[in-house]
């Protein structure tokens, strides 16, 4: 794998100092900074939060554990990594660098977080650093010509930025097979979760974020990460949002499941499940995100029709805020190296913002897509009591089969997400491809 990836890395490089260049040209900087950054502290305490490196610092480095460490670029010059190696007999002290990376870059050892901040170039500087915590010596600026151009080009992934994805798509489907046969053997949701660590041979610190494992009622909350330790006594329904990591990476994966028998909930599954792909394959250069979200409303509205729920016309439902009540969140969002991937309201790549559509403030992306850009495709439905008791007050519960609200409301709710890359032609589903081999 990794002597498949050395010519495209080389690649990508090459693509990083491009924009990099053009970047600092914007702020008359001479050199571009990048701090890995370094572990948060515990309140009261000696002990850190596990440490999650700095995104940009990712995407030039496969370095997700050096912390203190920084990557430097100066126009004209070979990319340099000031790598943090400490005297420490406390803790793992990271190897020295190797792999298919290293020719890409100048490095140099140090073996304090002070060290390496002496031993950064001087003059005018962007500094590209998490604010907290703070680094002594070399405090974050943050440029905003700089991150707002540096961000508008990340939404366009490199080659081996999209072998990355592929591969942490691998991790977070394997592991979800895992998952599925804990659920149907009757495991708990801790259960469940031990399962996927296992199968994904990754840490829940190791993950791209905190993993949903919802049984029952649970797939309703629509961030559910409790892991009930017991079984339910009887299990119906199971959710699942867990992803994998690759070099820091991620993959972003949903999935829903009825219990043997529950036949009406896995008609309904079956349904959503077949919206979700009619709506990845629409992830094609042109295609306007917002208008793909409202189209998802009328889809689903169908959907709820379909199995009896509303009885009202799609059009009706979408414009009353009906459909928002089963589907209270977004169509989904970027992902890349972090999993709500930046610059998915920019304007351009000099800044600004395209507002949400009106009535749906939780949708995560409002761009055009464009080939290179990787979303997540993750539509839902769900009986979220809160939401179910504000739509009885409304004029519109007269077009509600309440028995049948109350028929699927132990269930949860359903989500299906898949990683879809938008490319020059008809769209790749990372996920269902994974799923495919897995």
């Amino acid at each position: 794998m990794s002597h498949d990836l050395a010519p495209l890395y080389a690649q990508h490089i090459a693509t990083l100092r491009q924009r990099a260049d053009k970047a600092l040209a914007l702020g008359n900087f001479d050199h571009l900074l990048i701090a890995a950054s370094t572990p948060l502290r515990k309140y009261l305490d000696d002990q850190d939060y596990p440490f999650v490196a700095n995104p940009h610092f990712l995407h030039w480095l496969p370095l997700t554990n050096a912390p203190g460490s920084w990557m430097v670029y100066t126009p004209g010059n070979k990319p340099k990594l000031i790598f943090v190696q400490p005297h420490d007999y406390w803790h793992v002290v990271p190897d020295a660098p190797s792999g298919y990376w290293v020719d890409q870059f100048d490095i140099t050892v140090v073996h304090t977080f002070a060290e390496a901040v002496d031993a950064l170039p001087k003059g005018h500087r962007a500094v590209i650093a998490p604010e907290c915590p703070s680094i002594h010596g070399v405090e974050a600026n943050n440029p905003p010509a700089v991150v707002n151009y540096l961000h508008w080009h990340r939404s366009y992934k490199t080659p081996y930025e999209l072998a990355l994805m592929r591969q942490a798509s691998r991790v977070g489907t394997r592991a979800h097979r895992a998952a599925e046969k804990a659920f149907r053997a009757g495991e708990s949701e801790f259960g469940i979760q031990m399962a996927y660590l296992a199968a994904a041979a990754q840490t829940a610190a190791e993950l791209p974020y905190a993993n949903i494992v919802g049984l029952n009622e649970h797939g309703a909350v629509l961030h559910y990460t409790n892991f009930d330790r017991t079984p339910p006594k009887q299990s119906r329904s199971f959710l699942i949002d867990a992803g994998g990591s690759a070099s820091g990476y991620a993959s972003d994966i949903t999935r829903t499941y009825a219990a043997t028998g529950h036949h009406e909930f896995q008609a309904l599954i079956d349904s959503v499940d077949r919206a979700q792909q009619s709506f990845a394959a629409k992830v094609k250069a042109g295609q306007s995100y917002p208008d793909l979200h409202i189209h998802a409303h009328h889809v689903l509205a169908d959907v709820l029709r379909e199995h009896g729920v509303i009885r009202m016309s799609a059009e009706s439902a979408v414009q009353s805020g009906v459909t928002s009540t089963f589907f209270p969140h977004g169509l989904g969002h970027p992902i890349g190296l972090q999993v709500h991937d930046v610059a998915g309201f920019q304007a351009n790549e000099h800044g600004g913002s395209i507002p949400r559509p009106e009535g749906h403030p939780y949708l995560r992306m409002t761009r055009v897509l464009e080939p290179g850009m990787i979303v997540t495709i993750e539509p839902g439905l769900y009986f979220i009591d809160m939401l179910l008791e504000e739509l009885r007050a409304k004029p519109a519960a007269k077009d509600i089969d309440w028995a049948k609200v109350e028929a699927f409301r132990p269930y949860g709710g359903i989500r299906i997400e898949d990683d879809v890359v938008c490319t020059d032609s008809e769209p790749e589903n990372l996920t269902r491809n994974a799923f495919a081999v897995n």
